[in-house]
Parts: structure tokens; C-alpha cells; sequence
């Protein structure tokens, strides 16, 4: 009776703080919480979309007291993502690790066969959002559309045009790598440590152009010192600000110029059901918070929840389809 009535008195508390509780996985993560400070580890660099995230909802889970122990960011970006790859392999039954995925989750054990790395075995926390990619240039240019844009590539030649990104093989090359295909121009591709870093080389005008998240350019667009041409979504995906972009779509270059960007989190293989439980307990009311909602909202981001099996079918059918992106971006020089 005693278990019973701290229970339901937790589930007011929740209820108070103007959170949706999930009663059935409430009641499964009682079994299990940290004991220990949680390390969110970050497959990239800071300053980009995937930290930016990761570090948005920590603060979340900190505002609404959603653990009893805090996460800390951890950022293990080295080898697009492989470092963060293999600590969480290395870290297999640590109900301590989890981490925030982007869609190097994909790419680099493809890449790298070597790291040993099986997405396949990983544990399945939740999907957050799908993220959206638009092209972007300086807004001191006189690139106004797409047919701006690729006339001003071709005209400077693939030596002299630099289209920034985030590593060989990694989300903003699959993109580059489309848009070389569908135009037929031929770009100087970048690398940089994060899509951060990427924005700012933009507007420091160091490279000619970016595929950037909308949050890494967010601010220099409402700042008035760059330009999005494009997103690369389907027709009405986009609200807001976000919304009023045209896709490829709309602007009559066909419905195959679309890709995402993947927000989840997963943790390492073999953890206890009741330690994925409560992380999926924990996840699940950061996603129906008003803050995350709002910052959907806010940065251009698409709801996408799923989770348990359906989330790792998702991992595998993502994987599939990366291997054949990867095989056409092995031109970008």
C-alpha cells in the first residue's frame, strides 16, 4: 500500500509540472533509475545541430526534474561520429551511457567497417524529429534562387566554388552529392569538426555555400547575413518561418531532392528493460513538453516519435538506403 500511494503521489507531482505521464512505462521504470550522473554523449563536434539538441533537452529533463541523477553532455565527434560509436560498443550493459544520434549513425560503420560497430544491437531509446537541410548562401550575394545559384557554380568552376560541410561521407556531402547529380554542377567540398562551425565559415565568407540544419543558420538568417534558396523536404512538411522556404519540389525541380536528418537516442547493447524503461519513460515526456514542442517549432524541426522495434527497424531500413547515398557521393573531391 505504502509502494502504491508514492506512486500516485510521484504521478501528481508530474501532472503538476504540466507533463503527459505514460503510466505503463512509469510503472516499468520503477525498477530501475540512475544511480550515477548519465553521460549524453554527442556524436559530433559543439556548435552544431546534433549539441545544440542534445543540450536543449538536457536542460528539459534539469527544468522538470525528469531524473534523479543529472545527464551531462559528452562530445565525442572524432571520426565522424566513430568515437562516439565506439565508446558506446565498449560501454555495452552500462546503463550509465547513452547518446544522441544524427545520421553519421549510419555512414561512418559503413565507411568503417573496422570499427566493429552493428547498429542493429544498440538499444532503442526514442526518435525525436526528423531534421530538415536547406541550401544556403551569403546574403551578400546576389544569389536569389536555385537558377541563381547553379549558374553562379558553374560559372566559377568546382576549384573555385567551396560548399561547406561536415565530413566526408557524413549527412551534408549525401546532400552535395544530390545536388551535383541533379544539376549536374561539381562543387569544392569542405570538411569542418560541426555544423557550427560550417554556418560560420559561411558568413565569414570562407566558402560560397552550405546545406546547413535550420538551427545552425537560424540566427544569421534572422540576423540578415545569409539566404536559404531551397529545402530539401516534401511539400507542406515545414511550418513557420521554416515553411515559407520553397522546397525543390515547389520550385519544379522534381520530388527526389528530399533528405532527413535523424534526432534520437539510443543506448548501449544489453542494458537492463527497465533501465531502457525509464530512459524511454524520461524521453517520452521531454518530447510532450511545450519546450520541445516549441522548439520543433522554432528550429525548423519535423515530430517524428517512435521507439522500441519499430525505432531499430527504422535504424536498419535508414542503413540500407545510406549505403546506396554513399556509393553516388564518392565523387565529391
Amino acid at each position: 500500500m505504502k509502494g502504491r500511494i508514492s506512486f500516485i503521489l510521484g504521478l501528481s507531482a508530474a501532472v503538476g509540472l504540466g507533463l503527459a505521464v505514460s503510466v505503463p512505462s512509469q510503472a516499468m521504470a520503477q525498477g530501475w533509475q540512475p544511480q550515477k550522473p548519465v553521460e549524453f554523449v554527442i556524436m559530433a563536434g559543439k556548435g552544431g545541430g546534433a549539441d545544440r539538441l542534445a543540450r536543449f533537452i538536457q536542460g528539459i529533463i534539469e527544468k522538470h526534474d525528469l531524473s534523479p541523477k543529472p545527464f551531462v553532455p559528452v562530445n565525442k565527434g572524432g571520426g565522424s561520429g566513430a568515437e562516439a560509436l565506439r565508446y558506446l560498443k565498449d560501454h555495452a550493459g552500462d546503463p550509465h551511457v547513452i547518446m544522441a544520434t544524427l545520421n553519421s549513425y549510419y555512414t561512418t560503420p559503413l565507411r568503417n567497417p573496422g570499427l566493429g560497430v552493428d547498429i542493429a544491437k544498440f538499444t532503442p531509446i526514442a526518435r525525436m524529429a526528423e531534421d530538415t537541410f536547406q541550401l544556403w548562401v551569403s546574403s551578400d550575394t546576389d544569389i536569389n534562387s536555385v537558377e541563381d545559384y547553379i549558374k553562379s557554380v558553374k560559372t566559377a568552376g568546382a576549384a573555385n566554388w567551396k560548399m561547406g560541410g561536415t565530413g566526408k561521407g557524413q549527412e551534408d556531402s549525401l546532400v552535395t552529392a544530390m545536388l551535383e547529380k541533379k544539376f549536374g554542377i561539381k562543387v569544392t567540398y569542405i570538411p569542418y569538426k560541426g555544423g557550427g562551425t560550417v554556418a560560420k565559415e559561411l558568413i565569414g565568407k570562407h566558402i560560397n555555400s552550405t546545406v546547413n540544419n535550420p538551427s545552425e543558420q537560424a540566427g544569421f538568417w534572422e540576423a540578415g547575413k545569409s539566404r536559404p534558396l531551397a529545402s530539401f523536404t516534401p511539400k507542406g512538411k515545414l511550418k513557420g518561418r521554416f515553411g515559407a522556404i520553397p522546397t525543390f519540389e515547389e520550385l519544379g525541380y522534381g520530388s527526389d531532392m528530399v533528405y532527413y536528418m535523424q534526432r534520437s537516442v539510443i543506448a548501449p547493447e544489453g542494458i537492463d528493460k527497465d533501465a531502457q524503461a525509464f530512459y524511454v519513460g524520461v524521453f517520452e515526456k521531454v518530447y510532450k513538453s511545450a519546450e520541445w514542442q516549441g522548439y520543433l517549432s522554432k528550429k525548423g524541426l519535423i515530430p517524428g516519435w517512435l521507439t522500441g522495434q519499430a525505432l531499430t527497424d527504422y535504424f536498419i531500413a535508414e542503413r540500407a538506403a545510406h549505403s546506396v547515398l554513399l556509393k553516388a557521393s564518392e565523387t565529391i573531391k
